[in-house]
């Protein structure tokens, strides 16, 4: 039996939930170990490459520039952002009974909104930072400089604060006395307010208005940024010994559009087409996979960040 407390409504009594039942993938075992072993080795490796990535910029002073003082910061979101997802999924698919209370499902979806809406802006800003630094070199120790650097981030915490606290207000005023299932592996704010048994609409719009302004936004100043100046991708192809450059610059902007597409699909659709298995897999994408893909492009095609590991692995050595 599921812990409840009754409260008094206007029109009669309601039990509320006090927890939640999370479906997860799957009940089969065979599925569940599997994944178990696959979402273990991404996790991992994104716990890996993202610290290290912090660990790299931190300890190297040739690395002290702008982008990888962006860089070091999208670490540290995607560090935050996969952990609040990936512990309770990995412990769900070895347990019978996948629950969260209430309390833990509503500071899932706050930490987990911060970090979503931070990521999309910090993308912004690193996207602006590239287009100021190739099509504008003598002019970017200027333009950035530490301070709108500071800014750019502080900016995008704050932004990601707004978020959490209309989103929250909103939630607490909601009741829920039906369902206590929501058909996903982590607790979000879309399938959560299709289980309310008061009136959503609002918070519904209030999803759609932020999704939208998060997203789009943000998409759109990465693709005017990086699509419609060609002169990025003109300047790289023109100069010698520049193609990995352009590659790295190409899988930045895939994974980047990746993530805000398959954001944008989860939180801009209707609430009553969320319960599909290809959900689970576009938010597995944004929440697991990101994360990890995101020090492999920047560590693994990376020139400077490759020099600097092999002069941290020779210190330690010598």
């Amino acid at each position: 039996m599921l812990r409840r407390s009754t409260l008094e409504m206007a029109g009669g009594n309601c039990t509320q939930v006090s927890e939640f039942m999370l479906t997860g993938f799957s009940d089969s075992p065979e599925i569940q170990a599997p994944l178990f072993v696959v979402f273990l080795l991404i996790y991992v490796t994104a716990l890996v490459g993202n610290l290290g990535m912090i660990l790299i910029v931190r300890l190297d002073s040739q690395l002290r520039t702008p982008m990888y003082f962006f860089l070091s910061n999208l670490s540290f979101i995607d560090l935050c952002y996969s952990t609040v997802v990936a512990p309770k999924m990995l412990a769900d698919l070895l347990a019978e009974r996948k629950a969260i209370s209430y309390t833990a499902c509503a500071i899932q979806i706050c930490v987990f909104s911060q970090f979503d809406v931070m990521e999309c802006f910090l993308l912004a800003a690193m996207a602006y930072d590239r287009y100021v630094a190739i099509c504008h070199p003598l002019l970017y120790r200027v333009v950035m400089c530490p301070r709108l650097c500071v800014q750019l981030v502080a900016g995008s915490f704050l932004v990601g604060c707004v978020n959490v606290i209309a989103q929250t207000t909103g939630m607490l005023t909601l009741t829920f006395c039906g369902s206590n299932v929501i058909d996903l592996f982590f607790c979000d704010i879309s399938p959560l307010l299709s289980l309310a048994s008061s009136d959503s609409r609002v918070n519904h719009i209030l999803l759609l208005v932020l999704a939208s302004l998060t997203g789009v936004f943000t998409g759109l100043v990465i693709s005017v940024v990086l699509h419609r100046n060609m002169c990025i991708f003109v300047y790289i192809l023109e100069q010698p010994g520049r193609k990995p450059g352009f590659t790295s610059c190409v899988s930045w902007l895939i994974v980047t559009e990746c993530f805000l597409l398959t954001g944008l699909f989860i939180y801009l659709q209707p609430s009553t087409k969320y319960s599909r298995d290809q959900d689970k897999v576009v938010s597995v994408f944004y929440t697991v996979v990101t994360p990890m893909l995101n020090p492999l492009i920047y560590s693994l095609r990376n020139k400077e960040v490759k020099a600097a590991l092999r002069r941290a692995i020779e210190r330690k050595t010598f």
